[in-house]
């Protein structure tokens, strides 16, 4: 039996009281779309098959490990609740993919559409005292029109960096309490500049007229402000030197964290409390086009993290093992990740904020463009912000992965202005970041940053490339850096994805790495350090190496399959750590 994931699922707002529903559930696939015909959303109904939530049936560690497509499968379990007639009871899911229905006692709770964002829906008008069935129903098609991620939409097979899909429960399922009233949802951003935290608060039910907040420093030291709710919301700004004259930034050495509570109150009686915390940082341009990190420049030195596991696929197999990955990579020398083409479990950011290190969060591909993907990605790119905007370490949104889902943006207007849609939106709602909106080549001129993809086997040609060359015309894989009829714009460039180096040996059957194979370790050694030390000439603000563990068939890991280092940690270190 594999370990069940049993810790708090959402660390970033904790509430006090909940109980976990990952573990043994009962399951079924329904290929003839039978289910709901017959009933089983009643919860009568044995299902044939357990599984292991949250890892998904295509994985070993779900107990079934089917790589076959079943368009629609079934849950059910069992779960105790006793009512004391006050608690009121919130169902949460951390990711389901793709349309995912949800039935307590035979109640429908809720429906919601995307695979990488989490959800919530209170049952407790559904609930009985003492045992009740819970039922949910996952649709998720090889449909290239919503957003997909790293899952491959042919046949559901592999093919090039594209994986075996996952359909269904992939994240945490936990039920929490609160008394008459919720948080919804909240936002902290920070100002250094002026030495305050501000944001807003939403409550779901309009029952609360207050909402206080407590900041306590890590010495101890507390001040708490109450503010009113209005039209459900309640917006907020502190000042942190009212706490203590020394404001604390977080930094790389130093990722300092302040704790905040939020209470609600109704009559100046608590309906709900929520834990969470956040860093006093910046990220910024500054007026000679440096990326600055609290108004110091800062190089980044990310790698590529797929958040893939061996027998788990895009499931964490423990909180843990996603703090083993950060502690890697910073053992190697990176001080940040780009999470590819997913939400990751929040623990990874959790952890992140926590140990000072840099993350981009990257909204997941759709593969083709029409009316019907637009509306899919931006409103699935709109839950994710939501969650990431309250993560310290997330300092770059990227929109869009290179033309993925967007091929004709080169010269095509409309799938431009989605786009540059995108981008005005998140700023709209988040303008403490930086935005790539297009990562790789053809970027729009809004964009914060000129990100560059370059899979160069070594650095003969960078200098001619990214030295001499210029943005505007250049087109390094054959692709323009610059979209047609725009012009760049003298923002900062990143080398966001090299290397891609696999071992020669290692390239048999369908494994694969980007280019020829490394002859022998020392070789890996020798070209990565070459390309590091090119890239270092040309003027880029920061690079991301590709990539930190082995996925699937795409070999050219950092770590292998099981997030074991392949190399010598320090010889890592001395070739990405150098200044």
């Amino acid at each position: 039996m594999n370990k069940i994931r049993n810790e708090y699922p959402r660390p970033q707002f904790r509430r006090e009281k909940w109980i976990a529903l990952n573990g043994e559930w009962e399951f079924a696939f329904d290929d003839e779309k039978i289910g709901e015909k017959e009933g089983w959303q009643d919860g009568d109904k044995s299902l044939d098959k357990k599984i292991l939530v949250p890892f998904t049936y295509q994985t070993e560690a779900s107990g079934i490990g089917d790589e076959s497509m079943h368009d629609v499968v079934w849950y059910r379990r069992k779960f105790t609740v006793e009512n004391n007639g006050r608690e009121r009871a919130l169902l949460c899911f951390n990711g389901s993919d793709y349309i995912t229905d949800v039935w307590v006692n035979g109640k429908h709770a809720i429906t919601h559409k995307g695979g990488f964002a989490p959800f919530q829906a209170d049952i407790t008008d559904y609930l009985k005292n003492g045992e009740n069935i819970l039922v949910v129903r996952c649709f998720d098609t090889l449909d290239a029109f919503q957003p997909r991620g790293k899952q491959s939409w042919k046949e559901g097979k592999r093919f090039g960096c594209w994986y075996v899909p996952n359909t269904g429960i992939w994240q945490s399922v936990w039920i929490e309490f609160f008394d008459g009233d919720y948080i919804e949802d909240y936002s902290v951003y920070s100002d250094i500049d002026n030495q305050k935290v501000s944001g807003s608060v939403k409550v779901w039910y309009g029952v609360a007229d207050e909402v206080s907040i407590a900041i306590t420093s890590k010495e101890g030291k507390t001040m708490t402000k109450t503010f009113p709710v209005e039209q459900k919301h309640a917006v907020y700004e502190l000042d942190i030197k009212e706490l203590e004259e020394d404001v604390k930034l977080w930094t790389l050495e130093d990722p300092y964290l302040y704790s905040m509570d939020i209470q609600l109150l109704s009559g100046g009686k608590q309906v709900d409390m929520g834990h969470t915390r956040f860093g006093m940082r910046k990220i910024s341009v500054d007026k000679q086009g440096k990326i600055c990190l609290n108004d110091k420049p800062i190089y980044q030195r990310l790698v590529l993290d797929q958040g893939y596991w061996n027998g788990s696929s895009i499931t964490p197999p423990s909180a843990e093992s996603l703090k083993k990955d950060i502690e890697l990579a910073k053992a190697m020398g990176f001080n940040g990740a780009r999470k590819h083409e997913k939400l990751e479990d929040p623990y990874f950011y959790y952890y992140a904020d926590e140990l000072g290190f840099l993350t981009w969060c990257e909204m997941p591909s759709a593969y083709h463009f029409c009316d019907t993907s637009v509306k899919n990605v931006m409103s699935e790119w709109l839950e994710i912000l939501n969650v990431a905007k309250n993560f310290t370490s997330v300092v770059t949104y990227v929109l869009l992965n290179e033309s993925w889902g967007v091929d004709e943006i080169v010269s095509n207007k409309k799938q431009q202005n989605f786009a540059n849609a995108m981008y005005y939106a998140t700023k709209a709602i988040d303008d403490t970041r930086l935005i790539s909106i297009n990562d790789g080549w053809e970027n729009l001129e809004r964009s914060d940053f000129i990100s560059i993809h370059d899979y160069a086997y070594d650095d003969s040609e960078f200098a001619t490339k990214y030295i001499e060359g210029d943005l505007d015309v250049i087109a390094p894989v054959g692709r323009k850096q610059i979209v047609e009829g725009e012009k760049y714009q003298g923002q900062p460039k990143l080398l966001d994805e090299f290397g891609g180096v696999a071992m020669a040996t290692s390239t048999e059957g369908e494994n694969w790495g980007y280019g020829e194979g490394a002859a022998d370790v020392e070789e890996f050694y020798k070209r990565v350090d070459n390309l590091v030390k090119g890239i270092r000439k040309c003027g880029f603000q920061g690079w991301c190496f590709t990539q930190l563990m082995d996925c699937e068939q795409e070999v050219n890991g950092l770590l292998d399959h099981n997030h074991n280092p392949k190399f010598d940690i320090e010889r890592l270190r001395e070739i990405f750590a150098e200044l």
